[in-house]
């Protein structure tokens, strides 16, 4: 089996078609080379885009793979006739859609991630809210968290707290349980009163031992029995409280994102398309 070069070539930022690129890791036995070519917006920026494909095509033994989200019918043609596998995503998606609603279009390059309109304000807002509210920043404004996560230091709250904003608009914090908390035996005061939006984060003893390793190595903060002790008492103060939680250990970000997304009923993507 060879190892394969893939373009991922687009008029916009590129994002759409490296998604779909995510599938490769269905292939584990072929290597991929990732070859990134955003904002091809130009004839010269296309033609030189097919130029690199017919040289890898004619360079490595196995054709190049070409996932494209390009706009323009006759620029998919050129890179259909470049020597690569296209994986054309609006031949596949936007065309049939046009046809079956019987309408054009829009022309606009990079329409689907556009920063214009209300969707991609309320991303912003949402993102800056969950920088101010990160590790219980600010207490201030907790009434207008869409959900807040809780959970010890270091169990991933933050990144999920940060891919709910910038993919979905939600606005969401995050706060820590801490040493004290567990001296006193009951959640911060602060959040007795969101109880609806509280969603936890858990993670093994191990897992959690390592990321914080890496963090600060040979500490009591990273010992695995510190991390033992605050995980089982973290647990009971959130079952204590009611609090649905979900073992973080081997779930992806995406994956935890959506979970909490479709327990705590928040807005799902389609509101921010």
């Amino acid at each position: 089996m060879h190892d394969r070069t893939v373009f991922f070539i687009s008029d916009g930022t590129g994002i759409t078609a490296e998604s779909l690129g995510h599938l490769l890791a269905h292939f584990p036995m072929v290597q991929f080379r990732q070859v990134r070519m955003p904002f091809i917006d130009s004839e010269e920026k296309l033609t030189q885009a097919v130029a690199a494909i017919r040289r890898v095509a004619a360079q490595e033994p196995a054709r190049p793979v070409v996932i494209a989200t390009l706009l323009r019918p006759d620029w998919r043609a050129r890179l259909r006739d470049s020597g690569g596998l296209l994986l054309d995503v609006f031949g596949l998606f936007v065309d049939p859609l046009a046809y079956e609603l019987e309408q054009t279009p829009q022309g606009e390059l990079g329409k689907s991630r556009s920063a214009t309109g209300s969707a991609y304000f309320a991303r912003i807002d949402a993102i800056n809210y969950t920088l101010n509210h990160d590790d219980g920043m600010s207490n201030q404004g907790l009434e207008e968290a869409q959900v807040i996560l809780v959970g010890v230091s270091r169990c991933g709250k933050t990144p999920t707290c940060l891919y709910l904003a910038m993919q979905f608009g939600v606005k969401a914090a995050n706060y820590p349980l801490t040493p004290e908390d567990f001296a006193r035996g009951v959640l911060p005061p602060a959040l007795l009163a969101y109880g609806t939006k509280l969603f936890g984060l858990s993670i093994s003893p191990e897992r959690l031992h390592s990321v914080r390793s890496q963090r600060r190595p040979d500490s009591a903060y990273a010992a695995l029995e510190t991390c033992r002790a605050e995980i089982r008492k973290a647990e009971s103060l959130m079952r204590e409280a009611g609090i649905t939680w979900l073992d973080s250990s081997t779930r992806s970000i995406e994956e935890i994102a959506t979970t909490i997304l479709q327990r705590a009923r928040l807005p799902s993507l389609e509101s921010y398309l």
